[in-house]
């Protein structure tokens, strides 16, 4: 059995594999990455009752991971790169070699991914970091699930400059309730569901059309969404309604905010891996 722990900035996840298969899947929080990977391994051990003596090996990667100096709980420990973890894990859940992941975190990173290779081709630093920061400051909150409570019953009227606003028809392949500015109108009656609302729409949006156009720089028409953000009910609205006007579709694999630390887990066996699965 593997164990891959991914330590983000935020959240840090582990899974375990065996047989190129995840078998358990938890996540936790702490204040540092040493403590956040221990609590981790130590979570799912005892969660599961995983006896260490099974564990072959431990795969961490993510943001902390380059502060882990030495193996945790006696067990061998090794280091892999995001891009990497992220790529393994993305064809895994896809099921399939080249392919574009978006994968939403704290920021967003794009990954073209096949056998032979994995590759960052862009990104941006608008993602889930950007839905809280922004909150704090204009809704005076940073809880998400909050967040969410507003902005499904928000008015994007309210806050965004749309086509319709300023055209009397189409223009191009955008219709005419398309964004032609995010937060380009923000009426004085705007509520705090409103701009929760229009913090979420400005943040898919923009991770929507660089998708796009990864997408299509490299032929692809289908987009592997991965990471916290993938679950995201508004977000999949808005990456919908971009499917509309640009005809790439965006995909959810089941455990995809797991990705990464799949990927980190079965890069402890990659050789095997590509061979039997892809």
């Amino acid at each position: 059995m593997i164990i891959g722990i991914d330590i983000g900035s935020t959240t840090t996840k582990a899974v375990s594999i065996d047989a190129d298969k995840v078998i358990n899947k938890i996540k936790t929080k702490a204040m540092d990455a040493p403590t956040s990977a221990a609590g981790a391994l130590g979570k799912i051990l005892l969660e599961y009752s995983i006896p260490v003596r099974e564990v072959e090996k431990i795969m961490i990667t993510g943001a902390g991971a380059t502060k882990i100096r030495s193996d945790l709980f006696g067990i061998p420990t090794e280091k892999i790169d995001e891009i990497t973890a992220i790529g393994v894990g993305g064809m895994f859940l896809a099921g399939r070699e080249n392919i574009i992941i978006t994968n939403i975190g704290t920021g967003t990173a794009i990954i073209e991914a096949k056998k032979d290779r994995i590759a960052h081709i862009g990104g941006s630093g608008v993602g889930g970091g950007t839905i809280m920061g922004l909150s704090k400051l204009l809704l005076m909150t940073s809880n998400f699930k909050g967040i969410m409570k507003l902005a499904e019953s928000g008015n994007l009227n309210q806050v965004d400059l749309l086509l319709e606003d300023i055209m009397e028809t189409d223009i191009s392949f955008l219709r005419r309730e398309a964004t032609a500015s995010n937060f380009g109108k923000t009426l004085d009656s705007a509520k705090h569901e409103d701009i929760a609302l229009g913090i979420l729409n400005m943040v898919y949006q923009v991770i929507g059309v660089l998708s796009v156009f990864a997408a299509r720089s490299k032929g692809i028409d289908r987009v592997v969404v991965t990471g916290n953000g993938s679950d995201n009910s508004i977000g999949k609205d808005i990456l919908s309604f971009i499917t509309g006007m640009y005809a790439i579709a965006f995909e959810y694999p089941t455990n995809a905010e797991y990705t990464t630390a799949i990927g980190a887990g079965l890069s402890g066996h990659r050789e095997t891996f590509f061979k039997e699965k892809l």
